[in-house]
């Protein structure tokens, strides 16, 4: 599990592609320390597992399952990546729970400068946009970041200059896809009440619903 604070920006050093997977090769400091291999770090909101490192560097290998459900095919060389480590039993929860296993892309509509604050609107498919809430949590690109506003086809975040300034997310262009991972409760509810993520075939949690499923 990570938190979605971003502890390093790193760097893809170089990529080794094979014919469904690739193996990735990272430069990095910071998440370097205190680990070993085996152990996991989330890059760009992917959890990947250290399988080399270096003093300087970490490889990890990316399967075809995570290169079709994210943006990690379209980095090259020279591309930069937020980092974080797995929690500890000693790390302050800054962020939110995050798996690091995300959930699908987004894509970048437009960015609007707002005195000190920019506003990112975000493209999504309708099924992940039904997890995301208004002051919700939802983690881009690995960033822990709380939900603006939400509309039928996209949603926005509102990014502060220490954001800016620890991530990777102002340094991408319009049209360019992100990772997104949205909150685990609204997922767990879900599957709790046993709703259809059908998203023709929605049944809405009504006072009679709770009613006739025991919960009032």
């Amino acid at each position: 599990m990570f938190t979605g604070i971003v502890e390093e920006i790193g760097e893809i050093k170089s990529i080794k592609k094979g014919s469904k997977s690739s193996v990735l090769t990272i430069r990095a400091n910071k998440v370097l320390e205190d680990t070993a291999i085996g152990d996991s770090i989330m890059t760009n909101g992917v959890c990947l597992t250290v399988t080399d490192m270096s003093s300087a560097d970490f490889k990890a290998d990316v399967m075809s399952e995570t290169l079709d459900r994210s943006a990690l095919g379209s980095l090259t060389q020279g591309s930069r990546l937020n980092l974080e480590r797995a929690l500890n039993l000693q790390t302050r929860l800054g962020g939110h729970m995050v798996s690091g296993h995300i959930d699908g892309t987004g894509v970048i509509k437009n960015f609007r400068k707002d005195d000190n604050a920019v506003w990112v609107t975000i493209e999504a498919e309708e099924k992940l946009l039904r997890y995301i809430i208004e002051k919700g949590s939802i983690a881009i690109d690995g960033i822990s970041l709380t939900v603006a506003s939400v509309s039928d086809t996209d949603f926005q975040v509102s990014i502060i200059p220490h954001t800016a300034d620890e991530t990777t997310l102002l340094s991408h262009k319009v049209g360019d896809q992100v990772n997104l991972e949205v909150d685990l409760i609204g997922k767990y509810v879900e599957k709790l009440l046993g709703l259809s993520s059908d998203t023709d075939n929605k049944e809405k949690i009504t006072q009679a619903y709770l009613k006739n499923n025991g919960f009032v």
